[in-house]
């Protein structure tokens, strides 16, 4: 008998391509799903192409950046989730952030102060027995400032920090939390961008990193950016300023 069979897994920000494989990954270990997103199309269409049971998945309107919103929409699930994955996030050029405050801004609201938003009202219910896990999907980019992309990082160094304190917070509940630090996948939000090629990872490898999560706070996928993100932490401010 699968023990996973009446778990659900509540996925915000499940438009994008590893929140959508995270889904498939979910479902073949029997969890049930809420996918959560400002764009039911094309949720809609994911699960008719992948013939995904109906009786198996739930889509819900959720927008990151309508705060007001958000009590509302957890007061609606159908069912208290097991696991909750904040996926909803937001970038723009850095050039373009420091020039229009309106791209900044967006990026602050989806990437930082939604998830604030929506996961305080979450876990701050103590009614819900069943939640036992957290994940925050985060970014290498918030671990050092860059000049390249320093306004996102730092909303995801802010995101980062923040599910830090939750852990601690949670943990007197056997809540766990985690965060995914990533570096580059192939996804719609990093397309047009140079990247290295042979750094780039394939979302549904990272989507099995964050379906098998333990209880290490920190989750890195591949060796590679183990290693670039241990480096980046440790590196003298005078060698991370010659960073692109």
């Amino acid at each position: 008998m699968n023990n996973n069979c009446n778990k659900t897994v509540l996925i915000l920000g499940a438009n994008s391509d590893v929140a959508k494989q995270c889904i498939l990954q979910y479902l073949e270990k029997g969890f049930s799903i809420i996918a959560s997103s400002r764009n039911l199309d094309s949720l809609e269409s994911f699960v008719r192409e992948n013939e995904i049971d109906s009786s198996k998945i739930t889509l819900n309107y959720f927008d990151a950046a309508d705060f007001n919103s958000h009590q509302k929409f957890y007061d609606e699930l159908p069912i208290n989730p097991n696991i909750v994955i904040y996926a909803a996030g937001f970038l723009v050029e850095n050039q373009k952030a420091l020039y229009d405050f309106t791209g900044a801004k967006q990026m602050m609201e989806v990437n930082y102060m939604g998830a604030v938003s929506i996961l305080n009202i979450i876990s701050m219910d103590e009614s819900n027995k069943n939640l036992k896990r957290i994940i925050g999907l985060s970014s290498l980019s918030g671990v050092r400032g860059r000049k390249s992309n320093f306004i996102y990082g730092s909303t995801k160094s802010a995101f980062t920090q923040y599910l830090a304190g939750l852990r601690q917070e949670l943990s007197s509940r056997n809540i766990i939390v985690n965060v995914l630090v990533s570096g580059y996948i192939n996804t719609k939000i990093n397309e047009g961008l140079e990247l290295n090629k042979s750094l780039i990872m394939e979302p549904d490898y990272v989507a099995k990193h964050i379906v098998n999560a333990g209880n290490s706070f920190s989750i890195v996928p591949n060796f590679k950016w183990k290693i670039i993100y241990y480096i980046l932490k440790i590196l003298p401010e005078s060698l991370v300023s010659k960073l692109p």
